[in-house]
């Protein structure tokens, strides 16, 4: 194999544009072509690629060392940039070549296990497996190298806006933050163990307590849970905290952020302010405290219209306290015929709910529960929706939160059934009046919505102890098409209110002190009105990329079940390891 000695690079592949000058470049052999006496190898890096070429004019000796190229060799070479003959206006650096005077052959590659194109088939097991090789492919890099852009305009944009970048404890005190933790035993404590950070939320806290006044970071975050297409067990968060400022002041800050990310990353020009939303119309309206907003079939409550109606399903929900909604899938007669409306049925029924009526309204409405109305009554649930020849009225009987989630989740899959949902509109909105609790009905008791240092708001400070369901929070979520980018809220700062918010979640003075005990200390010694968000990088990347999963915009992800295909961690460990650390392992599950 050859050395780079005498060559340095000048130029990278995509960047040859210029006829008359002398370049060197460097990288990955992408595709050879061999027409006998002329040979074209196309060299790929990160920013693009760039042909090579060689013919009866080359020295011999880098012709025939350009014949014994493949695939994904590295090279260098060294020539002079002619005009191209054959232009590929396709390419950054279609109108031009190198006409090769130097060729080195610095690593030769073996066949790869697939081939490394932009657009592929590839099952994606095989491509985690090889997950450096994967991410030689240009839409994989693209979305990297974007994801960079993201961190460093992040940057950027809150120094100039006098955050200062504080680097949180990875190592820190297992507290209840809504997830499992991943824990570390210490080998120093025997039988004590650390916990990997779910956010750095106590301690950016503290900073505020400390006089820092702006803080921020790109903070990395685990979290034990099921994962999903927008979720990774460890993550990227930009966590920011500012002092003496309210929820407004927090909200604008980060739309300015916002704003100036999406016009410089993808040219988008967002307008502010953002719209807002109350956590209770989002539900009502869309099912969703992260509704996409991109399209319409909103929730209508049709309650009252159907009241009279002699239909046991609505009478039933109605006696019981419940609700009667439907949604109007415009236009969506004629996509859905009776077998996929059974299907939509048996995802409600999945859902939670005890199924769907329906109306469809091809060359006359069908109803499902036509036998049970009176003359008349089928037209004016069709009023009350605003539905018409070609419409499909979905409609939902039930616990209200069952009436509301199932219609939102139905909602989403008409949406993207009859291709309403614009690809390239970006819908951001705030949704505010978060509630403060939420009432847990496995265990029967009412818990933090949110992380137990949020305030609320002080026209709902009387209804701590009496109506937990009436109790609001300072507390906000920011939603882009339909997914939580970012949740925030002003905190507690008063000792006694903090102690009594404790107290509402049914923690002991023992648990508080054992769980809490320094943060609650510090707020002995006063703290400036604070507040502050976490915006999740990784999703954000995955939106602005245009990305399906979270996978294509991480560099090593973790698959369904936790673990890496390539590194195939979690792995086990040597007897002498887990000795020194006082742990046996009793039982070992494939």
């Amino acid at each position: 194999m050859d050395n780079m000695k005498g060559l340095k690079r000048t130029h990278y592949c995509g960047e040859v544009t210029e006829t008359g000058i002398e370049a060197v470049v460097g990288g990955f052999v992408e595709r050879i072509r061999d027409k006998g006496g002329v040979i074209f190898i196309v060299l790929r890096d990160r920013t693009g690629v760039v042909q090579l070429m060689f013919n009866d004019k080359t020295d011999p000796a880098v012709f025939e060392k350009a014949a014994s190229c493949r695939s994904e060799y590295v090279l260098m070479a060294k020539g002079n940039v002619i005009e191209r003959e054959s232009k590929n206006d396709k390419l950054k650096t279609g109108n031009v070549e190198i006409f090769v005077t130097d060729l080195r052959i610095l690593s030769k590659a073996e066949t790869t296990p697939f081939e490394i194109t932009n657009e592929t088939k590839v099952n994606e097991e095989l491509r985690l497996k090889y997950r450096y090789l994967d991410l030689r492919r240009a839409p994989l890099q693209q979305n990297i190298i974007m994801r960079h852009e993201i961190a460093r305009i992040t940057r950027e944009y809150f120094f100039k806006n006098g955050f200062l970048e504080i680097e949180t404890p990875m190592m820190m005190k297992s507290t209840p933050e809504g997830a499992r933790d991943y824990l570390i035993p210490s080998r120093v404590h025997p039988g004590k163990f650390y916990a990997l950070p779910q956010s750095p939320q106590i301690y950016k806290q503290l900073l505020m307590i400390a006089g820092y006044d702006r803080y921020i970071q790109l903070a990395r975050c685990f979290r034990d849970e099921d994962l999903r297409a927008d979720r990774q067990p460890e993550f990227t968060q930009i966590d920011l905290e500012m002092s003496f400022v309210d929820a407004e002041d927090i909200q604008e800050c980060v739309e300015g952020f916002i704003q100036r990310l999406f016009s410089e990353v993808i040219g988008v020009d967002v307008q502010l302010p953002l719209p807002r939303l109350p956590f209770a119309d989002a539900m009502n309206r869309y099912g969703s405290d992260k509704p996409d907003t991109r399209f319409g079939f909103e929730i209508q409550d049709i309650s009252d219209t159907v009241k009279d109606i002699d239909f046991v399903v609505f009478r039933n929900a109605l006696e019981e306290g419940g609700t009667v909604r439907a949604i109007n899938v415009k236009n969506g007669a004629a996509v859905y015929t009776r077998k996929e409306i059974d299907k939509l049925v048996e995802h409600a029924k999945g859902i939670g709910a005890k199924g769907l009526a329906y109306i469809r309204w091809a060359d006359e409405p069908n109803c499902s529960f036509k036998k049970f109305l009176a003359d008349g009554e089928l037209e004016k649930i069709c009023a009350a929706v605003d539905a018409h020849e070609g419409d499909l009225v979905l409609i939902c009987a039930d616990k209200t939160r069952t009436v509301l989630s199932t219609l939102g989740a139905i909602r989403l899959i008409c949406g993207k059934r009859l291709e309403v949902i614009p690809e390239d509109k970006y819908n951001f909105l705030w949704i505010t009046e978060m509630p403060f609790f939420e009432y847990d009905d496995e265990n029967g008791t009412w818990v933090a919505a949110h992380h137990p240092f949020t305030m609320p708001m002080e026209e709902c400070l009387d209804y701590l102890d009496t109506d937990p369901a009436n109790v609001r929070a300072k507390a906000w979520d920011l939603v882009l098409n339909g997914t939580e980018l970012s949740s925030g809220s002003m905190r507690i700062t008063d000792f006694e209110l903090q102690q009594k918010m404790f107290e509402a979640l049914g923690m002991t003075a023992e648990e508080i002190d054992a769980k809490f005990g320094f943060l609650v200390d510090a707020y002995r010694y006063a703290a400036p009105p604070h507040g502050g968000m976490g915006i999740g990088l990784d999703r954000l990347a995955m939106i602005m990329c245009g990305a399906d999963s979270l996978r294509d915009v991480t560099a090593f992800p973790k698959v369904q079940n936790a673990s890496e295909l390539m590194s195939e961690c979690p792995s086990t460990v040597d007897k002498a390891s887990l000795d020194m650390l006082g742990i046996t392992v009793t039982e070992t599950e494939e």
